[in-house]
């Protein structure tokens, strides 16, 4: 039976593999390099844990990524569009990586021989393991058995909603890769302070620092109930996952906590509600190799 429609989004999504085949999603890989010279397709050339590996052994080399190329996407949108299969593509925030624009160029290559492709491309406005989350909600409002113009619409009304709570392991990574921006009028240069910081809407913006890991990760914990609290506690509205770098063990820990506080706080949510994703190459160039927080975004499908 053919497929209603396809869901694609580029590799900022962070998802495991074994999630994307079992959801039928096609991801497109962004490009990783330690020379700038030699590029790798992330998770096709390169494996996250051996990108990992090298950043935490090749210390004070700093390793950078590249978008998909518009070929890049031609190539995965033109057997849906030879299939007369329409497709929804999901890329990274604009103001973090042009992807998007390669995404729209490569639209209109396809279009050149197959005029009525039918190809939405949506800017996600988030990234890393919250476009994961988002890209999670565009497959399950697929399945439910969503008409395609309608699941368009409440992607691009839930999108709002996401936000990512996260630290880092010290500045290095942010500074070297220029995306420290306000952060660094918080935190400056003091010995020892880690930035927590607020993804939402495409922007990171600061929301606290600390001295020590265990501080900053608890801030972390502090700005997802307070976001529950804002929005009428009702975290069954919600998609949760932690992300994480080099560190699994870290993540497991973090989760059980994290677990323990919100039981505390009278939330009624299991372990499995809460899912770990490593954070890929195309945010851990930025962050280094031990970021560690949360994405949350509302559902599609109201539970």
């Amino acid at each position: 039976m053919k497929e209603r429609y396809h869901i694609i989004s580029d590799g900022s999504c962070d998802l495991p593999q074994e999630l994307v085949e079992e959801k039928n999603i096609t991801v497109v890989p962004f490009y990783v390099s330690f020379d700038n010279e030699n590029y790798l397709k992330e998770n096709a050339e390169i494996g996250i844990r051996d990108f990992y590996q090298q950043m935490v052994d090749r210390k004070g080399v700093y390793p950078k990524s590249s978008m998909p190329s518009a070929q890049d996407y031609v190539e995965a949108f033109m057997p849906y569009a030879r299939e007369g299969v329409p497709v929804i593509c999901i890329c990274i925030t604009t103001k973090f990586s042009g992807s998007m624009q390669s995404a729209l160029s490569a639209r209109g290559i396809v279009r050149e021989s197959y005029s009525d492709a039918k190809i939405t491309v949506i800017d996600a406005t988030v990234n890393t393991v919250l476009q994961g989350l988002y890209v999670l909600e565009a497959a399950a409002l697929r399945d439910s058995g969503m008409e395609y113009e309608a699941v368009v619409a409440r992607l691009e009304e839930i999108k709002s909603t996401g936000r990512i709570f996260f630290t880092v392991g010290d500045m290095e990574y942010l500074k070297h890769g220029g995306r420290i921006g306000k952060v660094s009028a918080v935190a400056g240069s003091i010995l020892g302070i880690r930035p927590v910081i607020t993804l939402k809407e495409g922007e990171i913006f600061p929301s606290g620092i600390g001295r020590g890991r265990k501080r900053t990760t608890e801030k972390c914990i502090d700005l997802l109930t307070d976001y529950l609290e804002e929005n009428g506690r009702k975290i069954q509205r919600y998609s949760i996952a932690v992300g994480y770098g080099y560190d699994y063990q870290e993540a497991v820990d973090f989760r059980k906590h994290t677990l323990e506080v919100l039981r505390e706080k009278g939330y009624s949510i299991d372990e499995s509600r809460i899912p770990l994703y490593q954070i890929g190459a195309t945010i851990s160039v930025h962050t280094g190799p031990y970021p560690l927080g949360f994405g949350i975004i509302e559902k599609g499908l109201a539970e």
